[in-house]
């Protein structure tokens, strides 16, 4: 990748919180945006461009000096894209933002920084309305059906709710945590498993992911359709959350056991050689990581809310 600026400092700093914004394109209205995060008082400004061919980055950048601008020289996920923005970070905390968002009017305020972040919680996700102030589905819940995942949604919210996921990946992300956990899977091409990959393992591995209604942003542009179509990456996201185990003898780790295989194979779509050395793959990564499994995917889905 390429670093572009970022050697002055962020004028009207008022908090401990990197702002993180993901660029799908050139807007006009990009200059206007940063004037909005610095009249925020982002302690850093970090503007990921996903386009390495536009010619007005090198003129944004001078004009805008303490804004560290990143350009990947190669495709990325939107998952690389903010694991780089959280690695070129160095505040307690990083809200992550897309281009698609309304900056018309104050994103966040230290206060409510200050308030959302005290209980060094992993993840808080906002509430979200479409351009209209429309209100959609941003809170995600965990339940079985039919003996598989089902992932429940509504727009109905309330404040300190626990949330399984955040939509379309906005949200203020603790730093440290998020480096712990490894940030996004770069292996999974799809945003929807991707993101979901993350989040689920968060909470595995003992951290929360929770709602905040005084927390709010609006999109200008119409609202991301998720995409959670059945695919290879639907297997890895499987594979990595939903079937290991926590070891019923121990009780201190986790594990995915041989005889899962055959359940694997039967509803992966995959051949049979292709199907066992993703399964075999698998195992490796939760024998890698086994003791920071807190709990499995059963225990998650019967206890949520609980708290």
């Amino acid at each position: 990748m390429t670093v572009l600026g970022g050697k002055e400092v962020v004028p009207n700093i008022k908090m401990n919180v990197s702002a993180i914004l993901i660029n799908k394109g050139w807007s006009t209205y990009r200059s206007k945006m940063i004037e909005n995060l610095i009249r925020c008082g982002f302690s850093e400004i970090i503007s990921i461009e996903s386009d390495p061919e536009n010619y007005s980055i090198e003129d944004f950048s001078r004009k805008f000096p303490f804004v560290k601008v990143v350009i990947p020289l190669e495709d990325s996920t939107d998952g690389d894209l903010i694991n780089i923005g959280v690695s070129e970070s160095s505040s307690d905390y990083a809200l992550v933002l897309r281009d698609s968002l309304d900056f018309s009017t104050d994103i966040l305020t230290p206060t409510l920084a200050s308030n959302l972040t005290e209980s060094g919680i992993f993840c808080i996700s906002p509430r979200l309305l479409g351009k209209d102030n429309f209100s959609f589905p941003v809170l995600f819940s965990p339940s079985i059906r039919h003996a598989s995942l089902n992932v429940m949604s509504t727009s109905v919210v309330s404040d300190g709710s626990e949330n399984l996921f955040p939509f379309d990946s906005i949200a203020l992300y603790n730093r440290r945590k998020f480096i712990d956990l490894g940030g996004f899977d770069y292996t999974i091409l799809s945003n929807y498993w991707q993101n979901l990959d993350f989040a689920f393992r968060a909470w595995l591995w003992g951290e929360e992911i929770k709602f905040s209604t005084a927390f709010s942003l609006s999109y200008s542009t119409e609202v991301p359709i998720l995409d959670n179509s059945p695919s290879q990456f639907s297997n890895r996201f499987y594979l990595k959350n939903l079937v290991p185990r926590i070891d019923k003898k121990q009780a201190d780790h986790g594990l995915i056991p041989r005889s899962s295989f055959f359940a694997f194979w039967g509803s992966s779509s995959c051949g049979f050689f292709e199907a066992n050395a993703r399964f075999k793959e698998a195992r490796e990564w939760v024998e890698q990581n086994k003791y920071r499994f807190k709990r499995d995917a059963l225990d998650l889905v019967e206890n949520w809310g609980n708290k």
